[in-house]
């Protein structure tokens, strides 16, 4: 093993020759042995693959998506269960 983690990166004129290759007719279980890139790899280079046009069209957003800022009424209602919640503990525990 070459020590190196993650999907192999290829390049572009490697891409070119193999979807040029694949117009002229060869297949991509052929294109697979010959070049040892991956059918999925080869399909989505070729444009075969629906699910990668979709999400190039239309690319997912990185990261943790940001929380929404809970308005004044919210929070109200929010810290007046808390205060209930620990009302009814302190009840059950025998302290008031």
């Amino acid at each position: 093993m070459s020590g190196k983690k993650g999907m192999p990166r290829y390049s572009e004129e490697m891409k070119e020759m193999v979807v040029e290759e694949y117009r002229t007719g060869i297949s991509v279980s052929e294109l697979n042995r010959r070049y040892g890139v991956s059918r999925y790899a080869i399909q989505s280079w070729c444009g075969l693959r629906k699910e990668v046009e979709l999400r190039h069209a239309a690319p997912s957003p990185k990261g943790r998506p940001r929380q929404q800022q809970e308005s004044q009424e919210q929070i109200i209602k929010r810290l007046r269960m808390e205060n209930e919640l620990l009302r009814n503990f302190l009840s059950v525990v025998g302290r008031k």
